[in-house]
């Protein structure tokens, strides 16, 4: 079986209408060119200055999640909703959560980022998600009657335990919506992207944020759909657009018949 599927890209500020619009735009878009699955990247809906998260975080259900409910049900798709804020009751931290939705409106999976980005860079770059970010604790995938789609959010991909957890539970694509860094995105996106596409044999469909919003840091672009033999069948460099591919579920298949390395494991 085949599919297309498609990843936007976009560079959110801190304005939420103006996010979304732009956002359901290039979903739109990717509709026309005959994707069934798409994805939008992390924080798609806000980014700006940290001291303000709690105050544009969101309930799920709320505003944005049923907004992007209803646009999955209008366009008959299964949308990956990137990543949101979501508000703690009775905290002062939030969770950044993906949600992919069905075609008919309903939420599949609700996925609470596990690895949060504490790192100062050679480069100046200081951040600490943690100082107003929660740690998600569960891995999350999906049955989309086709395939298992397993989600997972940007700082993840550095963690290969995570996408062995979702090897294990038997999906065949990763989403990896992101809002990578310029300076870290340059040496090892592609190569992150292409190595947990390879030693899990899944596909990874990776949108990503480009360049730098007024509050917030440069991110890389460079928004890929890799495959499990790890080439890369799609990519953006730069700009706001989407990126598509087949999806070939044979092919994956047969990768697999031909290759078991996931049935040589010896612990």
């Amino acid at each position: 079986m085949k599919f297309r599927a498609a990843a936007v890209q976009m560079v959110a500020a801190d304005d939420k209408a103006a996010n979304l619009k732009e956002a359901e735009r290039w979903v739109r878009e990717a509709v026309v060119e005959g994707a069934r699955v798409v994805a939008l990247p992390e924080v798609f809906i806000w980014r700006g200055n940290k001291q303000f998260e709690r105050e544009f975080a969101e309930a799920i259900p709320g505003p944005t999640s049923t907004r992007m409910a209803g646009l999955a049900r209008e366009l008959e798709i299964y949308l990956l909703a990137g990543s949101i804020l979501e508000a703690i009751p009775e905290s002062a931290k939030i969770y950044n959560t993906s949600l992919l939705f069905d075609p008919s409106g309903k939420l599949l999976a609700q996925y609470r980022k596990i690895h949060l980005f504490d790192v100062d860079l050679a480069n100046g770059t200081s951040l600490r998600e943690s100082a107003t970010r929660e740690f998600g604790d569960e891995i999350a995938a999906a049955d989309l009657g086709f395939c298992k789609a397993g989600l997972s959010v940007c700082y993840d991909l550095r963690f290969p335990e995570l996408y062995r957890r979702l090897a294990n539970a038997g999906v065949d694509l990763i989403f990896v919506p992101s809002a990578f860094t310029a300076y870290t995105g340059q040496a090892h996106w592609e190569a992150l992207l292409r190595a947990r596409a390879i030693e899990n044999q899944v596909y990874l469909i990776a949108p990503d944020q480009f360049g730098k919003s007024a509050k917030s840091f440069e991110t890389y672009g460079h928004s890929m759909i890799v495959d499990p033999w790890g080439k890369v069948l799609a990519e953006r460099s730069d700009g706001a657009g989407i990126i598509s591919a087949e999806i070939d579920l044979d092919y994956l298949a047969r990768i697999r018949a031909e290759l078991p390395a996931l049935k040589h494991r010896r612990l």
